[in-house]
């Protein structure tokens, strides 16, 4: 009787530490084709990881690698900044998204701008 109850907790604490370093849905690379200034779109992407309620990662197209900041996750609903530096001047970008399966829905603008541009990501 002891030993079943040792191994039924044995297995117990095993489901819970398996469930709790589960990768999450957002986890991984990203690819998109994000609008450009000239009207071309370049080929980005997105590299995520979550801990609970936060998104840390990177960004990797023109720019070569950028880190994300303030990045946020809520149930299906993500948002991060990225600074990108051009010729001398940082240019802060606030991203926002809807994950849906394989693909996130973005929203781009820029820190002083007044429209936003849409992409989709798709998970490699």
């Amino acid at each position: 009787m002891r030993i079943t109850v040792v191994l039924c907790t044995l297995a117990l604490f095993g489901l819970f530490v398996s469930s709790a370093m589960a990768e999450s849905p957002v986890d991984g690379k990203w690819i998109a084709q994000v609008p450009g200034r000239d009207g071309q779109t370049r080929e980005t992407t997105f590299t995520f990881k979550a801990d609970g309620a936060t998104l840390t990662g990177s960004m990797t197209g023109r720019q070569n690698e950028q880190p994300i900041s303030n990045g946020k996750i809520d149930g299906n609903n993500l948002s991060f900044d990225v600074v990108v530096n051009r010729g001398g001047n940082d240019m802060k970008f606030t991203y926002t998204g809807v994950l849906a399966g394989n693909e996130i829905k973005f929203k781009r603008t820029r820190e002083g701008g007044d429209t936003a541009q849409e992409f989709t990501a798709k998970k490699q």
